[in-house]
């Protein structure tokens, strides 16, 4: 096992979305680590206040080479990382052992006809939001009194597909965009992987995010982690899975929330078969009893995301993947 260190600078991030054609930002054995670094704002940075910039931010932004621009994403990802071995129908999991902001300043955005309420609330505004990180707070509103906890995670984790310019935006089958704030440290993702080395990127980091993401954003965050990449040839998924200290948790992602939630429900109930062995109707009947469903985000257009917690604490003996 080999630990690694990944700056964020023009040559190791890309722009906009995933590509297999990418050339890898570093190359590591299953089992190593990599304390890594991301940044946010791209297409904000000449709006941004001093503490919000640092020179090799900067510098991505101003010389950023073409060939890293993907698509049409906002989103600033760190990677990719080649996994020696990896090839298609293996399983890549991702340990967060490590998340912590590397500013003391994050953004908030409403873009236009985006968000939950496009339609009342329809006019472009961009806020920074200042960080205790001291206290792992924030106040928001500025002066008011409300204190929101700041719980660090990493909105994008994911892996390239065979398309060569996969958007960032919506989330899917590779990971992605989950923007699910129940990744934080001590969780593990479990992605599909699709083609040789897997080419796994990371980045939209969140300081605190409600469930649902309702007006397009979080508090948009340069962050940095530490993560765990492991590579698994004997399980097989078709989606992503997660794994919490508490819960295992199930995704679904669709055009509507109902459809969503429906995958979700079906990805629990082949996670209870496969790897609980219990009947399917079993899975359904304990889903209806024990799993928390919930909305992940509503504003990843043209996709939602559900996700389904199920407690570990209630099997007698000890879960996992």
């Amino acid at each position: 096992m080999t630990h690694h260190i990944l700056k964020a600078t023009r040559e190791t991030v890309h722009l906009g979305g995933f590509s297999h054609l990418l050339q890898p930002a570093l190359t590591v054995d299953s089992e190593d680590t990599i304390d890594i670094e991301t940044y946010t704002g791209y297409y904000l940075y000449d709006k941004a206040p001093p503490e919000f910039l640092t020179p090799e931010f900067v510098d991505i932004c101003k010389n950023l080479p073409p060939e890293r621009i993907i698509a049409g994403g906002p989103h600033l990802l760190t990677g990719p990382i080649y996994i020696k071995n990896a090839k298609p129908g293996d399983v890549l999991e991702v340990e967060l052992q490590a998340i912590a902001p590397s500013l003391p300043i994050g953004f908030n955005a409403i873009r236009a006809g985006w968000g939950a309420l496009p339609h009342q609330f329809h006019q472009p505004a961009l806020r920074f939001i200042s960080l205790d990180l001291n206290n792992n707070i924030t106040e928001f509103p500025s002066g008011s009194g409300i204190k929101i906890p700041l719980q660090p995670f990493f909105g994008i984790l994911g892996v390239a597909t065979p398309e060569n310019a996969r958007n960032s935006i919506p989330p899917g089958a590779y990971g992605g965009n989950i923007d699910n704030r129940e990744l934080q440290v001590g969780a593990k993702v479990f992605l599909p992987v699709f083609v040789p080395g897997a080419l796994f990127s990371i980045g939209d980091g969140h300081s605190a995010q409600g469930d649902g993401e309702v007006n397009v954003t979080a508090i948009e965050t340069s962050m940095n982690g530490r993560i765990k990449l492991t590579l698994h040839q004997d399980i097989s998924i078709k989606t992503p899975i997660a794994e919490t200290p508490t819960d295992i948790i199930t995704m679904g992602f669709a055009e509507t929330l109902d459809a969503a939630l429906e995958l979700a429900l079906k990805h629990m109930i082949d996670f209870l078969v496969s790897f609980i062995k219990i009947s399917p109707e079993d899975a359904y009947v304990l889903s209806s009893l024990a799993v928390n469903f919930r909305i992940t985000q509503v504003v990843n257009h043209p996709i939602k995301g559900v996700h389904g917690l199920l407690p570990k604490s209630i099997f007698s003996h000890k879960i996992s993947l």
